[in-house]
């Protein structure tokens, strides 16, 4: 499921290659937020690549899951994949 909302912008990065942190919540479970082209307004929002996203489900089973965007696209969709912590 494909979202135009918008992300909010927690902490800046200190680059213009990512770097930013962003919260967003919403109802879809992770595995959903990690399909192609999830924000398909991801440019628009500000979304860049190397950015993290800490992605807050609001309902059902409540969670938290920290993500990477991984692709921008021209057409200014964002695409963010689970972050590996190691």
């Amino acid at each position: 499921m494909a979202t135009t909302s918008y992300p909010q912008l927690l902490a800046p990065g200190s680059g213009t290659a990512g770097g930013n942190l962003w919260y967003f919540t919403g109802t879809d479970v992770h595995t959903d937020v990690d399909a192609t082209d999830y924000f398909t307004n991801g440019a628009a929002a500000g979304l860049k690549v190397g950015d993290l996203l800490l992605y807050v489900k609001s309902t059902a089973t409540v969670g938290a899951t920290l993500h990477s965007v991984s692709v921008v696209t021209a057409g200014g969709a964002a695409t963010i994949s689970p972050a590996i912590l190691a």
